[in-house]
């Protein structure tokens, strides 16, 4: 069945799933073999080499190893690509192994010189400024890009919204100025359902799998969609390095695709009711929340984005010591890193997430992220204006957490 003239939502239902009916089968199944029988020796010699450098299952050979090839995997990796528009796509264990691939394969090729704007994930941002993977940074704006590229550039990075404080970030600007360079966009935060960056010229498509696509807190992955000549590098790099997407945790992403819409889209309602309420507050010194007033300058939303998505930072007027107090007496929102799940979690960017940053990066000590989930937005705000409450009332004497001192110098 053909499913290119279909909408989105109705592709996202069925996408990867080409052939479980003639093979009598509703959902796909998982195949949990790690090695593949071989049709001989000549036949099963040549299908490990073109697995191994990058190339599809050959017709007539033999998948030969999990590591090579596993079917579930490229179910979802194919449905991942449809919904990207992407030629294709590569899934690995995880976001920050999806990454590494990326900057591998761009500094095996010569061009170790990456262009990056911040904010970005704090584990992005770290391994960038660490150079241990082989490769040298310049960080930048999202206006000034062109004047720092080089002739051994290989990737422009961005992050658009933004993690933890969700700015926006034009992708098609972003790829005028980049030229010939390769734009990676993380779209964690966006996921397909709103952005689609490929369409505004980016190269690369990154996903930590583990929230939205996911979805449930339960399965982690990392998805990198691009062209095929990229597709090839990364199963190549994948091949060599065995960073693979286990078949089950390939088997919840491909079933979390099934719903990402109808969650995304609940998930977003409910964070624009809570972003504008939580505005008024007075223990909250500003919402960062692309739906609000003032927010997207760049008029992006409905151009790029088609909405502004499920997670709200908010910057709390006392500080670090309301920050802590505020996620400790949080009760239905759970304290937790991560996010995209149907429960709400809330966290503090700068003590974790954020942790690694260099101090003039780093989100300010009063900002938590808030990631919202599929509770009833009376009961999710119930518990946050409790919590707010609490951070309003705090006293120097009733801190609890003593703040880093390598965080707090830099807030």
């Amino acid at each position: 069945m053909q499913h290119e003239q279909h909408h989105w939502e109705t592709r996202a239902v069925h996408g990867g799933n080409a052939g479980l009916r003639d093979a009598g089968s509703h959902v796909p199944p998982i195949d949990l073999s790690t090695t593949f029988p071989l049709p001989d020796v000549e036949r099963g010699g040549q299908s490990y080499e073109e697995l191994a450098g990058g190339g599809d299952l050959p017709r007539e050979g033999s998948a030969v190893y999990q590591r090579l090839w596993q079917p579930g995997v490229a179910r979802f990796e194919e449905a991942l690509a449809d919904l990207e528009g992407a030629d294709g796509s590569v899934a690995f264990a995880s976001g920050m192994a999806a990454l590494t691939a990326c900057l591998i394969a761009t500094v095996s090729a010569g061009k170790p010189h990456v262009v990056a704007v911040r904010p970005l994930y704090g584990g992005t941002d770290h391994v960038l400024e660490s150079g241990l993977l082989g490769t040298e940074v310049s960080w930048t704006t999202p206006d000034d890009i062109a004047r720092h590229l080089r002739p051994d550039t290989g990737l422009v990075i961005v992050e658009t919204p933004a993690n933890p404080t969700l700015e926006l970030v034009d992708i098609a600007a972003v790829a005028v100025q980049a030229g010939d360079v390769p734009v990676l966009v993380d779209n964690t935060f966006a996921t397909p359902v709103l952005q689609r960056p490929i369409e505004h010229g980016a190269t690369l498509v990154l996903h930590s799998a583990t929230k939205y696509l996911g979805g449930h807190g339960d399965v982690m992955g990392g998805v990198i969609a691009g062209p095929r000549d990229w597709v090839e590098r990364l199963r190549r790099v994948r091949a060599l390095t065995g960073a693979l997407l286990h078949p089950f945790a390939a088997y919840l992403l491909h079933r979390g695709l099934r719903t990402l819409a109808v969650r995304v889209r609940a998930q977003q309602e409910t964070a624009g009711i809570l972003a504008e309420r939580m505005s008024a507050h007075d223990a909250v010194a500003r919402v960062f929340y692309p739906g609000l007033p003032g927010q997207d300058p760049r008029g992006l939303l409905g151009r790029q984005l088609a909405g502004p998505g499920a997670i709200i930072a908010i910057d709390l007027a006392g500080g670090y010591d309301a920050a802590a107090r505020f996620t400790e007496a949080c009760d239905l929102v759970t304290h937790a890193v991560s996010l995209g799940g149907v429960d709400s979690l809330v966290q503090h960017p700068a003590s974790l997430t954020h942790r690694p940053v260099a101090g003039e990066a780093k989100p300010g000590a009063g900002i938590v992220r808030l990631s919202i989930g599929l509770e009833h937005v009376d009961d999710l705000a119930a518990d946050l204006f409790r919590a707010l409450d609490a951070a309003q009332s705090l006293t120097p004497a009733a801190s609890v957490v003593e703040f880093p001192s390598d965080v707090v110098e830099h807030a």
